[in-house]
């Protein structure tokens, strides 16, 4: 079994900096994904960034290229979402998705290559 916890949430001002954690229980693949994906009040649930956790590969969602970073961490099993240059649209609950099958570039932004998900993290930024 897989399991995943986020943390790192909170409320921080626009502009300013937040750093998610996904804490990764189980057996993982090398060519498995992880990713972050978030969802606002009223809206679906959208991409924010991959990677591949094998080679370490990246992937973002147009919204925050430049401005968040992902990365894991094998050692400890964990995933981070490095969130920079935050602003007011970036408010929503973050989840941590994982996928315990092999998961190709291509698809690494759909939502239904992932079969294990975090709880989710609410971040809130102010104007």
């Amino acid at each position: 079994q897989v399991h995943l916890v986020e943390s790192g949430g909170g409320l921080v001002q626009a502009g300013g900096s937040l750093r998610l954690s996904c804490a990764v229980s189980g057996r993982t693949l090398s060519s498995s994904a992880m990713a972050w994906f978030r969802q606002a009040p009223g809206k679906s649930r959208e991409f924010v960034a991959g990677i591949i956790w094998g080679n370490g590969n990246a992937y973002y969602g147009d919204s925050v290229k430049g401005r968040f970073t992902i990365s894991r961490d094998s050692a400890v099993s964990a995933a981070y979402l490095q969130m920079n240059s935050l602003k007011p649209e970036d408010t929503a609950v973050y989840y941590c998705a994982g996928s315990t099958t092999p998961v190709s570039r291509l698809v690494v932004a759909d939502r239904r290559q992932y079969d294990r998900w975090g709880q989710g993290t609410q971040v809130t930024v102010s104007s």
